[in-house]
């Protein structure tokens, strides 16, 4: 089988402002995340998160919680770029009441990726519109933090 490769875009922090508790829904349990700052920085990229991002994180039954996010980004020229992803966060139970607590716990310890697509009218960042993206992630006390590597 052939070997998946990628190269390494940035890092992208995202700092959660707000929280919202939907509760129990037919979908599962929603908590919803204001996600007003941070940047995604790496060899390529330079922006920053404008106002307004949110994750509609949706809890199931298994255990697992699943972001799904929209983030609008300041490029370091001016331009906006839009970020869509989602994933999946899992461990045993106990690692998973850690990480609510805004415990610090290492990403070893569970499994946060991420799949993400790019949108933008700039030319310069054009490329971003034709690539997708995972993000290996980890939790901190108040952000999410994702190495995000383009798939080749």
């Amino acid at each position: 089988m052939p070997e998946l490769n990628s190269t390494y875009l940035g890092e992208l922090r995202i700092e959660v402002t707000g929280t919202y508790m939907l509760g129990a829904s037919p979908q599962g349990t929603r908590r919803l995340d204001r996600l007003d700052k941070g940047h995604f920085k790496g060899p390529k990229v330079q922006a920053d998160i404008v106002a307004g991002g949110m994750d509609l994180l949706l809890g199931g039954a298994d255990g697992a919680v699943r972001p799904d996010v929209r983030l609008v980004l300041r490029l370091d020229d001016g331009e906006i770029l839009l970020i869509v992803y989602r994933g999946v966060r899992h461990a045993p139970i106990e690692i998973m009441e850690r990480i609510a607590r805004g415990e610090p716990v290492s990403p070893d310890q569970y499994y946060l990726r991420t799949g993400l697509v790019f949108e933008t009218a700039s030319q310069r960042y054009n490329w971003l519109n034709r690539i997708v993206a995972v993000g290996v992630g980890r939790r901190e006390p108040g952000a999410a933090v994702y190495d995000v590597h383009e798939i080749l």
